[in-house]
């Protein structure tokens, strides 16, 4: 047993000894986490009610270090609009009521609810399905944990590893709002810096059908890489579509950098197979992973996480934990305490939250498998290489967060 667990082990045992007022600095002996996600539009699929369950897998966990303390569950589906978030997050607010405000799949929406909760006594963000780094950057907050992946994570992964293969021209079929920005430039930050060219880019408006003209443009270009700066439906109609164009048996490699186990899943094997991603969580990674797969399918119909689903059940997991060492929600001595205590569990492994509010953890490099080679409907991804986590995630130096002295 680590020494981690054994803390662990001994904090649940003087818990269950505890009379209430051991839990005074919880009003009520009860805490609300809210999941404000999308339960019916493009990215329902990867975020939706898988987050919802990954966030109640963390529930039940924390009953056995939180007894007595009542842990409430609610959610909203939010359009992926900054300003309907930031109605839903100040209601939310203004009842005084929620402690957590957790995954917003859209990277304006996150940044807009990172604004509303920045000053909150009681409340904090926890940011699972938002994808800029700008929120541990410029716009970081005191009271905004960001989980499981970011723009410049996922192009340090992807990017950095095919220059390395001599892969080292590239052109962006960018998705025109935030979270295509951020990511085409973290991309383009780490393809030059590892000595690469990026030849162009053609920005496509969000939720689109038809990409052939940004495909013809790409295919005509001097690139050996087009990198796909999109996400959810834009990324598997952009798939489809090059796949049909035969961009790839052309000679050009398709980087899809970011890319969820759902959407290969929808894409088939046949067009997504060969397909460069970046992830810090796979169903099939290791034993850690498996069983907690294993526990989320059970509540999904058999469906494996997606990382953001799994980083909901990391981040309210570590979220509780830090409530039960500062026995208290107010929102400083929460952060304090999620920054002091390093992060553990079945979905990540081991990490930590940084001061910018980054949590740095391991982070892989897949490929789409080969038709031929899966042995299963979610046997999809052949690991190639884990980039450790102090070099996956941007150094603390370079990303202007006014948190970081």
């Amino acid at each position: 047993m680590t020494g981690l667990r054994k803390t662990l082990t001994l904090m649940a045992g003087l818990a269950m000894t505890a009379v209430t007022p051991a839990w005074a600095e919880i009003p009520g002996n009860r805490i609300t986490i809210g999941v404000l996600t999308d339960l019916s539009g493009p990215n329902s699929i990867l975020s939706g009610q898988g987050s919802i369950e990954g966030a109640r897998l963390a529930i039940a966990d924390a009953a056995a270090f939180l007894p007595g303390v009542t842990i409430d569950l609610i959610s909203a589906d939010m359009p992926p609009k900054a300003d309907a978030a930031s109605v839903i997050a100040r209601t939310w607010l203004a009842d005084g009521k929620v402690n957590v405000i957790a995954d917003v799949p859209f990277s304006s929406a996150g940044l807009a609810v990172n604004d509303v909760v920045r000053n909150a006594p009681r409340t904090i963000y926890l940011a699972s399905g938002t994808g800029t780094s700008d929120l541990t950057g410029p716009a970081c907050s005191p009271n905004t944990v960001h989980w499981t992946y970011d723009t410049y994570a996922l192009s340090q992964v992807v990017a950095k590893a095919l220059v390395a293969q001599g892969l080292k021209s590239w052109f962006f079929i960018t998705a025109d709002y935030a979270f295509g920005a951020a990511l085409e430039r973290d991309a383009t930050k780490t393809i030059i810096a590892s000595g690469g060219t990026v030849v162009g880019s053609t920005k496509n408006p969000p939720f689109n059908a038809d990409y052939s003209s940004y495909l013809l443009t790409a295919q005509s270009s001097s690139a050996q890489v087009v990198g796909l700066a999109n996400a959810s439906s834009d990324l598997i109609n952009l798939v489809k579509q090059a796949h049909e164009f035969g961009i790839a048996t052309g000679g050009k490699q398709l980087a899809a950098l970011l890319t969820f186990i759902t959407d290969v899943r929808t894409l088939g094997l046949d067009t997504a197979q060969g397909l460069y991603l970046a992830s810090p969580f796979y169903w099939d990674l290791n034993d850690r992973t498996r069983a907690f797969s294993a526990r989320f399918a059970e509540r999904m119909r058999g469906a494996k996480p997606t990382m953001i689903q799994a980083g909901m059940y990391a981040g309210v997991l570590h979220y509780l934990k830090a409530v039960k060492q500062a026995n208290t929600t107010d929102a400083p001595a929460i952060m304090a305490a999620m920054r002091a205590i390093p992060t553990e569990d079945d979905a990540f492994g081991r990490g930590a939250v940084r001061i910018d509010g980054r949590v740095i953890h391991d982070f892989h490099l897949f490929q789409v498998k080969t038709p031929s080679q899966s042995h299963g409907d979610w046997d999809v991804y052949r690991l190639i290489s884990t980039v450790p986590a102090a070099e996956a995630f941007r150094p603390l130096s370079e990303g202007g967060c006014p948190l970081v002295q």
